[in-house]
């Protein structure tokens, strides 16, 4: 599911036109960078934590040319971890839609 996908989905789902539903994706994925900018979290209780991990400097391999080594750089990466009710969902088989009689 791409962006246009998911802001069609939450229109649907959420009984709301399509152009709100894009603001309110934009303005959550706005929230949340930010807030992971400043070194916060975001813990949505059911749904998962966003949050940040700090990846020491490193030397790599450059695999366009083997055996030779690279300096990586020490860097801020975003993380997520699912919540427990998320998991139990993604491990349940989703529920078979009625047939639509014409």
């Amino acid at each position: 599911m791409n962006k246009t996908e998911l802001v069609a989905a939450i229109a649907e789902k959420a009984e709301i036109n399509k152009k709100d539903a894009e603001k309110a994706v934009k303005a959550f994925i706005e929230v949340v960078s930010d807030t992971l900018q400043k070194k916060e979290k975001v813990q949505l209780i059911g749904f998962g934590t966003f949050e940040t991990a700090e990846r020491k400097a490193r030397t790599g391999h450059n695999p366009q040319k083997p055996g030779e080594t690279i300096k990586i750089k020490a860097s801020t990466q975003p993380k997520f971890k699912a919540g427990a009710a998320l998991k139990e969902k993604v491990n349940t088989k989703p529920a078979k839609k009625a047939a639509k009689k014409k």
